[in-house]
Parts: C-alpha cells; structure tokens; sequence
C-alpha cells in the first residue's frame, strides 16, 4: 500500500478537521488522505467510504478509535457535571443533562469498514484482537496501528497489522497510548521511529511534529517508509477547522503547546487556553474518556458558536507555528518538494553527486535493519 503512493505523505485523521474533501483531495494529489470517522455511526462511515469511492481511485484510510464500552460509576459522573457547571453558566447552557451515549461502538463501526472496505483503516487508543485484524485483511484492506512505544508496535504486529503508525510525544491531539501511562510513553518521534524499527519487521509509518519537509526528511532518513502529518493540515482550504482554531494557530506564539487531561479525559496536545490552565491543578482527577470529551461537547460548541477559544480543543502539534493556509493538494506537493530538496542537499553535501535529482525510495525487503536508500533520475544510487 505504501509503495502505491508517488507521495510518502499520510494525512493524519483529525476528528473535527478532516472530512472526505481533504482526504480526497491529499490521495489525488499522491499522498494518502485519511478520513477521521471516530464520530461516526456505521450507516455514516459507509456513506463516507461511498462518497470517497466516487471522488478517488487512489489509496485513502478511515481512522477510527479502539474503544471498550464504557459504564461509567453515576458519582464519576455526577462530579465531573460539577465541574463543568460553571463554564456552562458562561455560555448560557441550560444544567448538564446525561448523554444517551458516551462514544460510537468500536464493534459496529469495525464491521461497518469490512462491509463497504475501504482501501485502508487505520487505529488508534488501542489494538484490535488478531481475529478482528484477520476479518479485516480477509476484505482486503490494509490495516495500521497506532503505537507510542515499542511494546505497543509489537502488540499491532502479533494482531498481525500491516503498518505501525509511530505516534512522537510531539503529535497534536489524541495519544494513542493503550500499553503505559502517558509518561512512559512520552517519546520523542525520531526515537520512537529508531526502536520500532529496530524491533518491529513491520513498514513503519512515523508521526509527531512533522510538518515541513526538513521533518519529513529526517523522518524517511532515520528509517521511516512514510510520515503522517496532521497540524500542516489545518488551516487548509478543505479542512473543517473552526475559525476560532485558525485564528488561534495564525497567532500562536513560540512553543505555544501543551498536554491536558482537562477537555477529553484522555492527554492530548493542543494550544494553551483558559480551561486548560484552569484544570491543570486537578487534572488528575478528571473522568476518563469518552465520559469527559462527551460532556464537554456542547460547551465546546458553544464556545465555536461565541467564536471564542476559552474552552475550545484546540488540537495542534508542536510545530504548529509551520503551518500554513493552502489548498490541500498544493501543501501535500509542496511539503514533498521541501523534502526532496533537503535530502538532495544533505546527499550532496556528505558525498552525492552535485545537480543529482533524488527520489525517495521505499519498500526494502528487510524494514528492521535495511538502511533508507535514495533512487537518483539517472538510475544510480546515492
């Protein structure tokens, strides 16, 4: 699947930002678009996989989360309305009411993929029992893992994935942790991408704070067969980013990131606001997800409504000052263009033929211990 793309380039499913246009228009370009379908009931994932099926004959992913269901202890409840009750009052919401559910069912949303069978799914928050991958790779669809560390790499390989998503600490979002608690897993892309490989006979896909073709160099450079790339993504004309997110990204000062419980019950990145900072004293206290991220969606509506970012989940990764207004097929060629250039440079800086035009090649037959390799246009390798 890898190989079929002219572009290693996957657009990273961001629920809330990435619908079927942008995934369509990164996969036309060369590149993988992939469609985040977390929130979505089977009927509407296949309605979504049907509609990308008539815009693209090119490969794209749904992305869906691996969740177990959840019935969540009334006082875990009751205290986390509490906590959300002022924040309520500010934009005028009427007293908290219990949702009728607390997230989508892993279970039916996995059968609705088999059924209409996209050309790829990919996971993430956990990892799917071997037989579930099996039913899946049975309709032909290629399956990737999201891992944060390598135990959690070795699980999505004995499941028997195709692909292993190598997910840094400096991703934007959701962590896919599932293994460790969140600071055993706290692990810098370009390591995480070196010990997956080293152990994991898997192609590996590498993620977090990639969004210029200096990261996407280094990334394929150390190993990597592709990278996913999400925050470059956001301000894209085909992205569903609210505009209170946009502005916030377009002003965003240095280093303006960091990792809260406080909006989904489960750590993610995303730029500093006010509720963030509000609950960063009792964050460990907060409800889990889904209980947590399904009580603060009608405020977080509210405050897109009010355009204003207070209590927003502003999900962006630590480059996310890199990124840049677009359409979304010119940013995919173009961060590809940015990569070729650098590795051309680095190639002929330390040994490469001066003028040599260099192409990423990927595909090796041994992905543990085979070194990244370069194919020149004039057949020779550097």
């Amino acid at each position: 699947m890898l190989s079929r793309l002219s572009i290693p380039i996957i657009q990273a499913p961001m629920l809330g930002a990435t619908t079927e246009p942008i995934a369509i228009a990164v996969s036309n370009a060369g590149g993988m678009g992939s469609f985040a379908a977390a929130g979505s009931n089977p009927d509407q994932i296949k309605a979504s996989v049907a509609a990308m099926n008539s815009a693209t004959q090119a490969p794209y992913a749904v992305n869906i989360f691996v969740l177990d269901p959840v019935d969540p202890d009334p006082s875990v409840v009751r205290a986390a309305m509490e906590l959300l009750a002022p924040w309520r009052e500010r934009y005028g919401l009427p007293p908290q009411s219990i949702p009728n559910s607390w997230a989508q069912n892993t279970a039916a949303q996995v059968d609705a993929i088999i059924e209409v069978a996209p050309p790829a799914a990919s996971f993430t928050f956990g990892c799917l029992p071997a037989d579930e991958v099996a039913r899946l790779k049975a309709a032909n669809i290629y399956v990737i893992g999201t891992a944060t560390t390598v135990a959690e790499a070795k699980a999505w390989e004995a499941a028997g994935a195709d692909a292993i998503c190598a997910q840094g600490i400096e991703a934007g979002g959701h962590r896919g942790t599932f293994l460790a608690d969140m600071h055993a897993s706290a692990i810098g892309t370009m390591s995480l991408v070196r010990t997956i490989r080293a152990a994991v006979d898997l192609p590996l896909i590498a993620a977090g704070g990639i969004t210029d073709g200096e990261g996407i160099a280094a990334a394929l450079m150390l190993g990597a067969d592709a990278v996913q790339v999400g925050t470059a993504y956001l301000l894209s004309e085909e992205a569903t980013t609210p505009a209170p997110q946009r502005e916030a990204i377009l002003n965003a000062p240095d280093d303006p990131t960091r990792l809260t419980r406080a909006i989904s019950g489960r750590y993610a990145r995303g730029i500093d606001n006010e509720f963030m900072r509000a609950m960063r004293p009792i964050e460990d206290s907060i409800a889990p997800y889904p209980i947590q991220n399904a009580l603060t969606g009608e405020l977080r509506a509210a405050a897109i409504k009010a355009n204003s970012t207070d209590v927003m989940s502003l999900w962006a990764g630590q480059s996310v000052k890199l990124a840049r207004s677009g359409k979304a097929a010119d940013i995919t060629r173009d961060l590809w263009k940015q990569a070729q250039a650098v590795m051309r440079a680095r190639t002929t800086r330390f040994g490469g033929s001066p003028g040599t035009s260099l192409a990423y090649r990927r595909g090796s037959v041994n992905h543990r211990r085979a070194p990244r390799t370069f194919q020149a246009e004039d057949g020779g390798e550097e």
